[in-house]
């Protein structure tokens, strides 16, 4: 009986499928039959209950005595009554309609229990384990024992859910030891690079105007190390940073982000024009400012850098969220590394003295961090980054 029970569970869906249709037609045959044997003897019980009308002949002997109980002639129909007409017209035609009536049932109610049985559960399980597969939630397993096809499926789910977890786990370590060496190589390279500032200041206090020059020169790339020691430092605070949500008024606080773009392009010579779409019945909503403040002064100043004459700032809410968008009107991003954008330390300057390329990667990390994201592109003329950030729940 195990035995049996194994080979059920091991059968594959199209076999069991047919199996299931097989014996529900076997179902569906027995009904009919039992259905038009039913209607027949109740036809029959109907017709005996009326009286038999005619004439009985016997035979007789040669003394005229009747032999046997005689034979029934007639030709008069046996005269049912209404009620009885329509029941035996009834039970005559009902085995013609309950065949393929049974037959459909029986198909519905195989699908039906082929579903719960074979399909329900895996999918069931599959549909769960995408969907944390797709909140990066890998701390589950599958469990589906069959060995049909979608069992087959599920293992391989099973399989792949693993490997995620391990290679998430093996890629987190990666950041967390590349983390640990930024901020190590950081600091270790501020006592010589302290070192080296004061013996240039050394230099170039020089009577030699040689050695004064060259002193210069060592001076301002060891003030650029500085500052890329700096920003690494930054980076990795800000990796760790989680937005502290509060509730504010709308209205103000994007006038007020409004406001510090419009400074920053009046001091470099730019235009700036403003798209709120925000209505005002949208007042007091929870988010961390200083995030939202810190994406859009990044905006800012790369669009100043990037800018002939224009910058577009637009606020909009939708999906539970804010969208800041800054555009200029300048030569847009490169199509090749379009791509590349927001990677840290990108940038398509030559010059890397002021600018490390870690503004667009900032910003996409605390729209991340803030439940969003970061969308780069190009414009019909120029480019175009939108920031969203999502509201919380609280």
């Amino acid at each position: 009986m195990d035995q049996i029970k194994r080979s059920g569970r091991n059968l594959s869906l199209r076999k069991s499928l047919v199996l299931y249709i097989a014996a529900f037609v076997v179902l569906a045959l027995a009904l009919s039959v039992m259905t038009a044997s039913l209607c027949d003897g109740k036809i029959n019980a109907i017709k005996a209950s009326y009286p038999i009308y005619g004439e009985k002949y016997y035979l007789t002997n040669e003394q005229g005595q009747r032999l046997g109980d005689g034979v029934l002639i007639s030709n008069t129909p046996i005269p049912y009554s209404e009620h009885d007409e329509h029941i035996i017209t009834f039970l005559e035609v009902f085995p013609i309609i309950a065949a393929p009536l049974f037959s459909a049932l029986c198909i519905i109610a195989a699908v039906s229990l082929f579903y719960r049985n074979r399909l329900k559960k895996p999918l069931a399980e599959l549909h769960t384990a995408s969907e944390k597969i797709s909140s990066n939630d890998l701390d589950f397993t599958i469990e589906y024992n069959r060995d049909d096809e979608l069992g087959q499926l599920c293992r391989s789910f099973e399989i792949m859910r693993a490997t995620l977890a391990k290679n998430f786990s093996e890629i987190w370590r990666q950041v967390e030891e590349r983390k640990t060496l930024n901020s190590a190589f950081a600091h270790d390279l501020r006592t010589p690079l302290t070192v080296l500032k004061g013996h240039n200041e050394m230099l170039q206090a020089s009577d030699n105007p040689r050695t004064r020059e060259t002193a210069v020169t060592m001076g301002r790339h060891i003030s650029r190390m500085e500052a890329y020691i700096s920003s690494m430092s930054h980076l990795r605070r800000l990796e760790d940073a989680q937005p502290e949500y509060k509730t504010v008024l709308l209205q103000p606080f994007l006038s007020a982000l409004y406001e510090n773009m419009e400074m920053v392009c009046k001091q470099n010579g730019k235009r700036l024009c403003l798209q709120n779409s925000v209505s005002a019945s949208q007042l007091w909503l929870s988010m961390d400012t200083d995030f939202v403040t810190q994406v859009s002064n990044n905006l800012a100043a790369n669009a100043v850098r990037y800018a002939h004459d224009t910058i577009t700032l637009s606020f909009s809410v939708c999906d539970n969220g804010l969208l800041l968008s800054v555009a200029d009107d300048g030569k847009g991003f490169d199509k090749n590394t379009l791509h590349k954008a927001a990677s840290p330390y990108f940038t398509e300057e030559t010059d890397r003295t002021e600018h490390f390329g870690l503004g667009l990667y900032i910003c996409q990390l605390l729209c991340e961090h803030h439940g969003g994201c970061l969308r780069i592109e190009n414009a019909p003329v120029g480019a175009k980054v939108t920031a969203f950030f999502k509201f919380s729940a609280s």
